[in-house]
């Protein structure tokens, strides 16, 4: 960051254990007063997702603001509804959210010159999990050459730095989810973590 010039950083922080590990390194590397987490809901975000990005922001002692996506996701909906006539909803949707996040945190990097921090781990990373322009859009990837169990490690790890985990228990119990559908688990698309992380 210093040597590009940036003193701050912006992650995107879904209450998941990835952006949490990654949130949690950059409040050690910068200061949490340089870094700022954005949640940013969809109509797909569950309550529990939402608390726990808060929970996690206010136990590192970062600035945190929420910034709902579901008006821009609607709006590309209705554009696109002509061009897709009708078809079953899928990827393309899923992947409207991800590039609606990504928007969001380019423009308070824009505005502020925060660096954005990308929040892929290695194993989602080297299939392809993720989505161009959307979550993988950013200036660093933290985590890019941590695989996904080692995640959990690191934020056990993290954890036991402090009197008090900063990392919200249920973000490390909950199956993971990009929750980009209805009751979405990373394990609908992907092998176990212990089979891809091999």
């Amino acid at each position: 960051c210093r040597k590009n010039g940036f003193s701050d950083v912006v992650v995107g922080l879904s209450g998941g254990i990835d952006s949490s590990l990654v949130a949690a390194i950059a409040a050690d590397a910068l200061g949490a007063d340089h870094v700022h987490g954005v949640s940013m809901p969809s109509r797909y975000s569950s309550d529990h997702s939402r608390s726990d990005a808060a929970a996690l922001a206010n136990g590192l002692g970062l600035d945190y603001r929420t910034i709902s996506i579901e008006p821009a996701f609607t709006a590309f909906l209705e554009m696109l509804e002509p061009s897709l006539q009708g078809r079953p909803p899928g990827l393309t949707q899923e992947n409207i959210q991800s590039r609606c996040r990504g928007q969001v945190l380019m423009a308070l990097s824009n505005e502020f010159g925060w660096m954005v921090l990308t929040t892929g781990n290695k194993s989602e990373m080297s299939v392809g999990y993720s989505t161009l322009y959307g979550d993988s859009a950013g200036g660093f990837a933290v985590i890019k050459d941590v695989p996904k169990q080692m995640v959990y490690r690191l934020v056990a790890e993290r954890g036991r730095r402090d009197d008090s985990d900063p990392v919200p228990a249920s973000i490390v119990t909950r199956a993971p989810s990009a929750e980009l559908r209805a009751d979405q688990r990373d394990d609908d698309s992907l092998p176990p973590y212990d089979v891809l992380d091999r």
